[in-house]
């Protein structure tokens, strides 16, 4: 059995569908805390705002490992 290829490929694959997924529960859980209390949204958008950013320099970091390495 050959595999060809390179497996930092599948790796930053794999890291994009967890950042993708990670993402969308970040904002989902914004939007229930939203809709459930309005009156918290100036203290909820700041933290869903951070964890879309940390979650998408996961990512960003699989990209620059897949290509250097």
């Amino acid at each position: 059995m050959s595999m060809d290829g390179s497996l930092n490929m599948l790796g930053m694959g794999i890291a994009g569908l967890g950042a993708a997924i990670a993402i969308g529960l970040v904002f989902a859980a914004y939007i229930n805390g939203v809709a459930r209390q309005p009156e918290a949204q100036r203290v909820l958008q700041p933290i869903a705002i951070l964890g879309f950013a940390l979650a998408e320099a996961v990512f960003v970091l699989a990209i620059v490992f897949a290509f250097v390495l």
